[in-house]
Order: C-alpha cells, then sequence, then structure tokens
C-alpha cells in the first residue's frame, strides 16, 4: 500500500508502487521508495514532534511542510528513521526569512540547499565527512539530502521547468549534504564556532551555487593554499557581495593550522585577496557603470567582509583538493541559516538574527 495524508492506493507489488510514485510526479526521476503506512509511522517515532507541526512555509505560495509531510519525503528518499531529525532542522533552518526559500528554488541561478552537518549526530547516524564526501556511497549523506529535494518537489511544488526556473540546474539539487571532518579539523567544530555547545550537533543550510574543485598539492604555507581558494572565489563569473562556503581538505587544514593561523585570520586573508579590479568588472558588464580613471587601483571583494566565509573541514585525510562553493544569488538575497538537531523550536534560542547566524 502507498499513503499519502488521508489517502491511500492499493497496488499489486513493489514495482506497481514505485511505477505508481513515478505517475503521481513524485519523483525526483530516480525511484521512490513507497511511502508505506508503517514506514512513515517508523519515521514519526523518531520526530517525538505532533505529525500536524507545521516546520517550514513557503512565503510566495503559502504552502506549509508538516512533520508528516517530510516524514512522508524522507521515506521515498531511502533516510533511516534516526536521520529524520536532520531533516526536520534542515527544513526548519530553510524556513527562515533570512533563507529566502521561495526565491532560492525558483530562480534562474540554480541553487541547491548545501547542509553542513556538525556535531554527534554524524558520527551516530553514520555520516560521511572523509573521502569522495561529497560524492556517490553513504546512505545518510545521500538520503537526507534527497528527502529536502523531494519536499522541495512534492510539498512546495517548486517543479523543474516551471515554478523552479533554473537556467542549467546543479546537480546538488538531487542531494547536496556532507558532514563536518570532526578529527580532521584542527580548529573548533562549526557549531560550537556558532555558539552552540560540543554536544548539541547543528546543520547549517546554504543555498549553493556550482561546486568549484581547488586544487593545490605544492604548497607548504597557508598564503599559497588560501590563495587558490581566493583567487577560486574572485574569478569573474563568481565574484559578488554574496556568502561563500569553503570546504578545507584536512591536508589543506592542518597545513594551514600547523602555522598557527586561527579560522578567522584564514578568513580575513581569504577576503582581503578574493577581489577583482573594476577594469575588468566593467568590462566584463558586471558592474554597470562608465570607465573611471583609477578603476585599476579599485577592487570589488567576493562578500561585504571576512565574516562572510563559512570555513570547514571535510574530505578525505590525503589529497590537497579543497572546495568553494558560491551563493546562489549575485547579491544577498539568502544567508545561511543554522538550526540544532533535535533540540524543539521554542526551546533553541531565537534571539539570534533570522538574516543570518554570525561566525
Amino acid at each position: 500500500m502507498v499513503v499519502l495524508g488521508a489517502r491511500s492506493h492499493e497496488v499489486a507489488d513493489e514495482i506497481a508502487a514505485i511505477e505508481y510514485c513515478y505517475a503521481q510526479g513524485w519523483t525526483d526521476g530516480l525511484p521512490v521508495v513507497p511511502p508505506a503506512d508503517h514506514l512513515v509511522h517508523e519515521m514519526l517515532e523518531w520526530a517525538g514532534r505532533p505529525q500536524e507541526e507545521v516546520v517550514a512555509t513557503h512565503a510566495a505560495t503559502g504552502r506549509r511542510c508538516s512533520v508528516f509531510s517530510a516524514a512522508v519525503n524522507a521515506v521515498m528518499a531511502g533516510c533511516r528513521p534516526e536521520y529524520f531529525p536532520v531533516v526536520l532542522a534542515a527544513l526548519e533552518a530553510m524556513g527562515r526569512p533570512g533563507y529566502n526559500f521561495h526565491a532560492s528554488t525558483a530562480s534562474t541561478g540554480g541553487s541547491a540547499p548545501l547542509l553542513i552537518v556538525s556535531g554527534p549526530i554524524a558520527e551516530e547516524i553514520g555520516m560521511n565527512s572523509g573521502a569522495n564526501v561529497f560524492g556517490p556511497g553513504n546512505r545518510a549523506n545521500a538520503t537526507i539530502g534527497r528527502a529536502i529535494r523531494l519536499t522541495i518537489l512534492n510539498v512546495f511544488k517548486m517543479i523543474p521547468g516551471i515554478s523552479d526556473q533554473s537556467t542549467q540546474g546543479n546537480p546538488g539539487k538531487y542531494s547536496f549534504c556532507i558532514a563536518e571532518h570532526a578529527t580532521g579539523n584542527p580548529w573548533e567544530p562549526l557549531n560550537v564556532e556558532l555558539g552552540y555547545p560540543a554536544d548539541v550537533s547543528t546543520v547549517t543550510v546554504y543555498a549553493g551555487g556550482g561546486f568549484q574543485n581547488i586544487e593545490n598539492h605544492g604548497a607548504h604555507d597557508p598564503e599559497g593554499i588560501l590563495l587558490c581558494v581566493a583567487d577560486s572565489m574572485a574569478n569573474l563569473g563568481c565574484i559578488s557581495p554574496g556568502q561563500s562556503v569553503v570546504v578545507l581538505s584536512p591536508e589543506h587544514a592542518s597545513i594551514v593550522a600547523s602555522k598557527g593561523w586561527s579560522k578567522q585570520q584564514v578568513r580575513e586573508f581569504i577576503y582581503e585577496h578574493a577581489r577583482g579590479s573594476l577594469v575588468e568588472l566593467k568590462r566584463a558588464g558586471k558592474v554597470q557603470a562608465e570607465p573611471a580613471a583609477d578603476d585599476a587601483s579599485r577592487f570589488m571583494h567576493r562578500g561585504q567582509g571576512a565574516e562572510d566565509i563559512l570555513i570547514t573541514v571535510a574530505g578525505g585525510d590525503a589529497g590537497g583538493h579543497s572546495a568553494f562553493i558560491p551563493s546562489w544569488s549575485r547579491g544577498r538575497a539568502s544567508l545561511w541559516q543554522t538550526r540544532a538537531i533535535g533540540v524543539c523550536v521554542d526551546c533553541e534560542n531565537e534571539e539570534e538574527d533570522d538574516d543570518d547566524t554570525s561566525l
């Protein structure tokens, strides 16, 4: 039996159930797990919350996602029940005004919600924070990210080519979920940096554009590695006032931290060097203004300051490969949001700014 809300549909077998889900338009193009009643209820047991409770609202359409609807899509994505608190926290973070849920899912920019999980839950549920962290092979990473995509499709009706007007799309739209590398991180973990206790796990949601690999196998000093990061962030196609996520590999992070650099120093160095001259920006049409005599000595930085750069560590222990994920919009229409996992909304500190999570 396939169940959705108060409705159920009897099918002949498992294959027929999968085809029924395709016929209803409930998939992302790949087969889904048919949301049988007992599977949905197993998911709900891990929520510990009323199934009718609303966790996210689409401001433009008024559509709302309840705990029950999220559970149905988590089942279809292939999540185990113990993953479900991460899915709920991510949806709550996306529902904050600062994330700009509608525009980030409807725009031509093609963003995908990047989820960064930090804290003990990552190990508890078997998330991958190491080799191939952005790639396939780990059930928790893949299905948590996919549950968010299926919810966007099925609950909020952001349909590619209709309400989702992305020009080229983004492979992260299938799933874009990683865990922070706890043992390979030489600095304090992201959840602690953001002001949470070490035993409280968090998920940070960021409307990310296309992934950019940053390769440097030769540098043995922070400056060499971070100049490569800054250069990737400051190319003409990416430079904007928007935020940035930098995922350093453990090898790169170890080299940088071994020289005593703090994460704040890393942010400040990257921001200072992630810039482009107004001459080139005007020539490319990124800045719409008449040329001026001093354009060669004037610059535009990526972001508005060092605090617009979120730095985390993930990936295999060996290899000089890091990553930069630009923000979705050319401006600041969407800002990353963080939510504690498994902490009720009323209990969490709601004094933090809805438009940002300060680093």
